[in-house]
């Protein structure tokens, strides 16, 4: 899943993936697959970025509306 909004506190903090990649120690390349979904974020990671944008992981990586999405789609499958 596009990391779309870890993507625009990117952009807004003026950083680029290059910045990103640097800041949690891995090649360009690795980070680029990480913001486009391809690979995962380790949770080392995600502190680390989190803390450089000043912002909580949730507001960084999980889905607008994630929590009302799956409550919803537990009590349909239950």
């Amino acid at each position: 899943m596009l990391q779309e909004k870890l993507i625009a506190w990117r952009k807004y903090h003026g950083l680029t993936q290059k910045d990103m990649a640097e800041l949690i120690g891995v090649d360009v390349r690795t980070y680029i697959n990480k913001e486009s979904g391809v690979s995962q974020f380790k949770a080392n990671e995600m502190f680390a970025i989190s803390e450089r944008l000043g912002k909580s992981i949730d507001e960084l990586f999980l889905p607008t509306n994630f929590t009302k999405h799956e409550v919803k789609k537990k009590r349909t499958t239950a």
